[in-house]
């Protein structure tokens, strides 16, 4: 309550003018960041926009800091202090998405003689790690959609500053982060191989039937994409021990039988487009294999098309053919 209290206090003092937090050193809840002058409008954003769409997202207060006497200063060179309230994962996290806004405005701000690392520290913690070459753009993916995915899986922070890779959450939490980076990195190689998951309490093992296989996954993965987007999951085909491939589907969140996210509902997308695909095989009387030489995916709602057989459609323009010379019989 008396934090409560000393946060409207200071939101509050903001509309009168500047707000600097004495003893903010000496305080656990609160964390701050340098940021240059040139970049202060672009991470507050038109009418603290910005800075307003940050907080909802980690759970924190974040202001300027200043000294009355020092209002104005360092405008057009130097720093100011961004202050940041809330619990440790919540301001890590908006930390890191400031460092990155920043990073983008003036490169190197932030990352100049950064080197990679990895924390033995079982609780909170930070790990980076450096990309290389177009490894950055791999791991972000269209829109950040790449990054979001293997962060949520994962259940870490992951966010790229400049091209370092940061990785904030317990010990198992970025253990998986990093892991599922590194298997992220290696499908631009080949296939993956991941020997044995048995022991593991953040994956679940699907086998997909050979024919079924081009059709879950889709035209370059996008059917994997999908399920990943709607449930919160990493998903891929990987070998196991004996070079066989099955489809791992990665979460920290197992998930539930009525829950939309988690393990549980990709391996019910999963299963319902088995089911789909070989009622499909099994009504064009076949059952044959989806890579045949066409290779063309039927997609979902278009199933009617197959109502009329490939012997019906070739006779149609002989049959047009043959009413029109009637017609024109007749009128002679």
């Amino acid at each position: 309550r008396k934090r409560a209290r000393e946060y409207m206090k200071w939101l509050f003092e903001q509309l009168e003018g500047p707000v600097w937090v004495e003893g903010w050193e000496d305080r656990d809840d609160c964390t701050m960041v340098d940021v240059p002058s040139d970049c202060i409008g672009y991470i507050t954003g038109a009418r603290r926009a910005t800075l307003g769409v940050m907080e909802e997202e980690w759970g924190v207060l974040m202001f300027f800091m200043n000294k009355t006497e020092d209002k104005g200063r360092g405008r057009g060179g130097g720093s100011e202090k961004l202050i940041i309230f809330g619990p440790t994962r919540g301001r890590r996290g908006a930390e890191l998405k400031i460092m990155s806004s920043v990073e983008t405005k003036t490169p190197g701000f932030f990352t100049k003689g950064v080197r990679e690392k990895t924390s033995d520290e079982r609780g909170f913690d930070t790990d980076r790690l450096i990309f290389k070459d177009d490894e950055l753009s791999y791991s972000l993916g269209k829109q950040g959609t790449t990054r979001k995915k293997l962060e949520g899986a994962a259940g870490a922070i992951l966010e790229y500053v400049g091209h370092v890779a940061f990785i904030a959450g317990d010990g198992k939490q970025r253990k998986r982060c990093q892991e599922f980076l590194k298997w992220l990195l290696a499908q631009r190689r080949g296939s993956v191989t991941i020997a044995n998951i048995s022991d593991r309490e953040d994956a679940t093992e699907m086998h997909i039937p050979d024919n079924c296989k081009g059709w879950v996954t889709g035209n370059r993965g996008s059917e994997l994409r999908r399920m990943e987007a709607e449930t919160g999951t990493y998903m891929f085909m990987a070998l196991d021990e004996r070079g066989e491939e099955r489809l791992i589907i990665f979460c920290h969140d197992a998930g539930s039988k009525v829950s939309p996210k988690g393990r549980m509902a990709a391996e019910r997308l999963v299963n319902e487009m088995i089911q789909e695909k070989l009622r499909d095989d099994g009504g064009r009387g076949g059952g044959k294999d989806s890579r045949s030489p066409s290779r063309a995916p039927v997609r979902r709602g278009r199933a009617r098309s197959y109502s009329v057989s490939p012997s019906q459609r070739r006779r149609s323009p002989s049959r047009r053919r043959y009413n029109s010379r009637s017609r024109s019989g007749g009128r002679r």
